[in-house]
């Protein structure tokens, strides 16, 4: 094994979950663990406390006259359950069939450590980058980032920056360069249906009160109709339109047809949105998804009773011009007016963020397919990403700068489920590639 995968593997090991707070400590051992490795190439690294779990930062020396430039990652991961469905340890990585396998390899920490081991090692080689480099990681991107956008305006000057680079997206198809140039916004909320005021006994009460588990599913059905279009009333009043240009160019992406998502997520069929390509139905039209469902008996057997309550989680996937402040809003009144007789509603936001676009051809745009192109041998492809990193659209509003998205994870990285993974190849192109994108960067400064 490299020393390179051998620095990963170490990484890997901290379970830096940070949604749970038994592993606060691990998280807190894991940026701990950054600020050293940060310091070994050279940097100088500090750690800074949050009300919640830490930010690292490390930067080289900086210099008059360059670009300024900030890469951002995340070193918390995702929890593992269901633990049974793992073929190894989560946390005690592999390498089977030429790919990482363990929690966060692919999210956040294989893409993020490859961009320091890469920028560490020309440091190491050259004594110097060609720019003035700044590291942010967070340690909880995986809980919406809470206490990152307080933390940029508190250090605002410090992280001055003309460009961001995130490699926490992914690629379209194997030794397929991909950059993204927006991202779908998110608004959750999990929401609540109570009626008795205790669990009841089905058979003496059944057919007199309504049934919260029942209520709950009539509630989630009214979210759509038959062919999948989101019925809350305004829901699609600010959806920009997808551009001629974008479409005849996501036509000619490869990995992305019909069979290829169905291969990729092992379901029967497709559905979606009429009029779309599953492409642009996850890369430029928003959804209203259910991420989870409970209530009433849990266990083995049956257990006669109506539930005191239920309740669904929901997220909605935004794209521009949609404010999920607004669709919020907009959701809790589609719940209320919809609530079935017998029971209450309670809705409970939970994270959002906005979505984001830039122009992929800007200046640095050019300068990161120039980057993915000498890393990867190949013509780059240019998407807007399916999921949500709140915190960029909070970097050109905090910061003033917009983000580069270079993606090195495949769409069967199982990223949030059992079994996640990443391609050695990937976390090598990966060092390449920010030697390359520090390099194309720097020549910005002429143009």
């Amino acid at each position: 094994m490299t020393s390179d995968l051998e620095q990963l593997f170490g990484f890997l090991r901290f379970p830096s979950i940070s949604t749970d707070s038994r592993h606060s400590a691990d998280v807190r051992a894991c940026a701990r663990w950054l600020v050293r490795t940060a310091e070994d190439f050279g940097f100088e690294a500090s750690l800074h406390d949050t009300p919640g779990h830490p930010v690292v930062l490390a930067r080289n020396v900086h210099r008059e006259g360059r670009l300024n430039v900030l890469i951002y990652g995340h070193y918390d991961v995702q929890p593992v359950d269901p633990l049974d469905l793992w073929e190894s340890a989560p946390f005690e990585p592999e390498i089977r069939d030429g790919r990482i396998w363990a929690r966060g390899c692919a999210d956040n920490k294989g893409q993020m450590l490859a961009h320091l081991i890469g920028a560490g090692k020309t440091l190491r080689e050259s004594g110097d980058l060609p720019v003035n480099l700044t590291f942010l990681f967070e340690g909880e991107e995986e809980i919406g980032s809470p206490n990152l956008a307080p933390f940029l305006r508190d250090h605002r000057e410090e992280l001055a920056c003309d460009v961001i680079a995130v490699s926490d997206t992914g690629m379209v198809a194997p030794g397929v360069p991909t950059m993204d140039y927006g991202l779908r916004g998110i608004a959750c909320c999990e929401v609540i249906l109570r009626g008795p005021e205790r669990d009841l006994h089905s058979g003496l009460f059944g057919g007199a009160v309504a049934n919260p588990a029942t209520a709950v599913g009539r509630l989630i059905a009214s979210l759509h109709d038959a062919d999948g279009r989101i019925q809350v009333e305004g829901f699609y009043d600010d959806v920009r339109e997808l551009e001629a240009w974008e479409r005849e160019m996501w036509a000619k992406v490869p990995g992305v047809s019909d069979g290829d998502f169905l291969k990729v997520t092992g379901s029967p069929s497709l559905f979606g949105e009429k009029g779309f390509s599953p492409a642009e139905q996850t890369w430029a039209r928003p959804t209203a998804e259910v991420n989870g469902v409970g209530g009433g008996y849990q266990g083995e057997g049956s257990k006669t009773v109506i539930p005191a309550e239920a309740m669904v989680k929901l997220s909605f996937r935004l794209v521009p011009d949609q404010d999920p402040k607004d669709i919020m809003a907009k959701v809790k009144g589609h719940l209320e007016a919809h609530c079935p007789a017998g029971v209450t509603v309670e809705v409970v936001p939970g994270h959002d963020g906005k979505p984001y676009l830039t122009d992929p051809n800007s200046r640095f745009g050019k300068a990161a397919q120039e980057a993915l192109r000498n890393a990867f041998s190949a013509e780059p492809v240019m998407i807007r990403g399916g999921g949500s990193i709140p915190i960029v659209q909070d970097f050109r509003e905090i910061l003033g700068a917009d983000t580069l998205l270079l993606g090195l994870a495949l769409s069967d990285a199982q990223i949030h489920s059992p079994n996640e993974n990443f391609p050695v190849e990937n976390f090598e192109a990966g060092i390449r590639l920010n030697r390359a994108l520090l390099e194309a960067l720097s020549k910005t400064r002429d143009v």
